[in-house]
C-alpha cells in the first residue's frame, strides 16, 4: 500500500496529482471516485503516509463515529481526515452521520485542515440529505480513476511476482491476463494463489499450473467481480 508499490497509468494519473498536490488544495476536501478495483483505497493509504511523513495524522472515520460527534473528538488533535465511500457506508441517507460530517468539514475548513473522501460516483451524485453538505461536497474538486486497463494490470502482475522474487514468463502472465478479472485486488490474490501453488507443489509458475489454479475457482475470474478489503471499493 505505499507509494513505490503504486503504478500511475492515465487511468489514475488525475488523482495521483491531486495527491500529490497536497498541502496546496483549493479547498478542504478532495473526492477520490472510481469503480471498484480501481486503487481508491491503495491512494488513501498513500495520503495517509505523506501526511504522517508532514508531522501529522489523518485518521479513517466509520460512519457511526460521525453521529453526535464533536469534529475535536473526531480529530484528537489531528487535522486530517479520511472517509471512505460514505455514499455506500451508512452515511449518505442518515441525517446524524451527515451532520457530523458537515461540521466536520467545516471544522477542517475553519483550522485548514484536509477531508479526503472516495466513492464510486462523483460526490453530485450522492444520495445525501442535507442539501448544505451536498453543495459543500459537490463543489469540492474530484479526482475519477479509470478501471485498469491490460497495460497497467499486466505491470501490476510483474511487479507482485517479482516481490516474491517468483521468475514467470510473459506466457504466463498473457495468459492469467485474458483470464482474470481486471483489478489490484485480483491481481494480489491471484499471485498468493500461484506463489501457494508452486510451493505446494515445488514446481515453477507456469501456463499449465495457472490454468489449474484458475479453474479451481480460487480467484476471481472476469465476470465474477466481488468486493473485498484493500481493493478501493
Amino acid at each position: 500500500m505505499g507509494r513505490d508499490d503504486f503504478l500511475v497509468a492515465p487511468s489514475n494519473h488525475a488523482a495521483v496529482a491531486w495527491l500529490d498536490r497536497w498541502p496546496d488544495w483549493p479547498g478542504p476536501a478532495l473526492v477520490l471516485h472510481g469503480p471498484a478495483g480501481s486503487g481508491k483505497t491503495h491512494l488513501v493509504h498513500v495520503w495517509r503516509a505523506r501526511v504522517l511523513a508532514a508531522g501529522e495524522e489523518a485518521p479513517i472515520l466509520a460512519a457511526g463515529a460521525l453521529v453526535g460527534a464533536a469534529p475535536e473528538d473526531l480529530l484528537s488533535g489531528c487535522n486530517a481526515a479520511i472517509i471512505e465511500n460514505p455514499d455506500r457506508r451508512g452515511v449518505c441517507g442518515d441525517r446524524g452521520a451527515e451532520t457530523g460530517l458537515f461540521h466536520l468539514y467545516n471544522h477542517l475548513k475553519a483550522h485548514s485542515g484536509h477531508l479526503l473522501l472516495t466513492g464510486r460516483a462523483a460526490p453530485v451524485g450522492w444520495p445525501f440529505v442535507l442539501a448544505d453538505l451536498r453543495s459543500r461536497l459537490a463543489a469540492a474538486p474530484a479526482a475519477e480513476l479509470g478501471p485498469p486497463d491490460d497495460a497497467l494490470i499486466a505491470a501490476v502482475l510483474v511487479k507482485l511476482f517479482a516481490d516474491r522474487q517468483l521468475r514467470v514468463g510473459r506466457d504466463v502472465v498473457s495468459y492469467v491476463l485474458s483470464r482474470m478479472e481486471r483489478s489490484f485486488a485480483a491481481a494480489r490474490e491471484l499471485v498468493d494463489a500461484l506463489d501457494r501453488a508452486a510451493l505446494a507443489e515445488q514446481r515453477n509458475i507456469t501456463v499449465p499450473l495457472a490454468r489449474a489454479v484458475l479453474s479451481a475457482g480460487n480467484v476471481n475470474q472476469e465476470g465474477e467481480r466481488r468486493d473485498g478489503p484493500g481493493t478501493g471499493r
